[in-house]
């Protein structure tokens, strides 16, 4: 039994491994894709390269919390607030941009809707990462 457990670890570990590879590719296929949006100085132009730099972002926290997984260290919740905060903002400047630049097909209350939910969004996050925080500190201070 105790082999069957062992090989199902590695197993796990080499899906791990494999996933972080294709996180590393996604991640420098999206830099190039901004640098090739990065084409003038337009407001459009800059928000597409902003946005995929957010994502590329994104594919590194979930690429480090994979590294801590290998790694066999604690598990954390912090990586996943920050990747709710980057979304949210990536969501608030498409938004943003649809609003100015008069596409989109929604009525200026529902932007207004959405842009309030995600910003209610990434303050309950930051609260949320607030809270982490200090009770990390809290378990610190009683070991």
């Amino acid at each position: 039994m105790e082999w069957a457990r062992r090989l199902l670890i590695i197993a796990d570990d080499v899906i791990h491994i494999a996933v972080a590879v294709l996180l590393v590719v996604a991640a420098l296929v999206m830099l190039g894709y901004a640098v090739m949006n990065f084409t003038d100085l337009s407001v459009v132009s800059i928000l597409l390269v902003l946005n995929d730099a957010l994502f590329v972002l994104i594919i590194a926290e979930v690429l480090w919390t994979i590294i801590r997984y290998l790694r066999r260290e604690k598990f954390s919740v912090a990586p996943f607030l920050f990747i709710g905060i980057i979304s949210s903002l990536r969501r608030i400047l498409v938004i943003d941009a649809q609003m100015s630049l008069g596409e989109g097909e929604r009525s200026f209350n529902q932007s207004l809707m959405e842009l309030g939910m995600h910003v209610a969004i990434i303050f309950i996050l930051v609260v949320a990462y607030y809270i982490v925080k200090k009770a990390r500190t809290l378990e610190a201070r009683a070991d």
